[in-house]
C-alpha cells in the first residue's frame, strides 16, 4: 500500500512555517503602514495587505490539507508576485513605496517569487488522499 503524505508533513511543514512567517511579516508591515502612513501610498499598502491575506489562506489550506484551496491561493500568489513584480520594474513611479511583491520580492530576499513555485511543486508532488 503506497504511503500517503499530508500537505503539511515533511517539507510541507517547512513550507507552512514560511507561509506563517510571511503572514506575520507582511501583515504587520501592511497594518502599520495603513494605520500610520496610508495617504503616502495607499495602493502599495493595500497590495501588501492583500498579499498577507493570500499567505494566510495558503497557510491555513496547507495546514488543513485543503488541496484545492491551497492550489488556488498559491496560483493567485504567483500571478500577483509576477504581475506586481513586472509592473514595479516597468513603472516604478506607480510604486512610491514597495509592496511585498515589488521587484519580485527583493525586499524579502526574493522569497515571495520562489515561495509559490515551491508551493505548486509541493502540492503537485503530494498525492491527493
Amino acid at each position: 500500500m503506497p504511503e500517503t503524505r499530508s500537505l503539511s508533513a515533511g517539507p510541507g511543514r517547512v513550507l507552512l512555517v514560511v507561509y506563517v512567517v510571511f503572514v506575520i511579516s507582511a501583515g504587520a508591515r501592511a497594518l502599520y503602514q495603513i494605520g500610520v502612513q496610508f495617504e503616502r501610498a495607499p495602493e502599495a499598502y493595500l497590495l501588501s495587505a492583500f498579499a498577507a491575506a493570500v499567505y494566510l489562506v495558503a497557510a491555513v489550506a496547507l495546514g488543513r490539507g485543503a488541496r484545492r484551496v491551497a492550489l488556488a491561493a498559491v496560483v493567485v500568489e504567483l500571478v500577483g508576485v509576477l504581475g506586481i513584480g513586472t509592473l514595479s520594474l516597468l513603472r516604478p513611479e506607480d510604486f512610491p513605496d514597495p509592496t511585498v511583491w515589488s521587484d519580485f520580492g527583493v525586499g524579502y530576499g526574493f522569497v515571495p517569487v520562489v515561495l509559490p513555485i515551491l508551493g505548486l511543486l509541493w502540492i503537485r508532488r503530494v498525492p491527493a488522499t
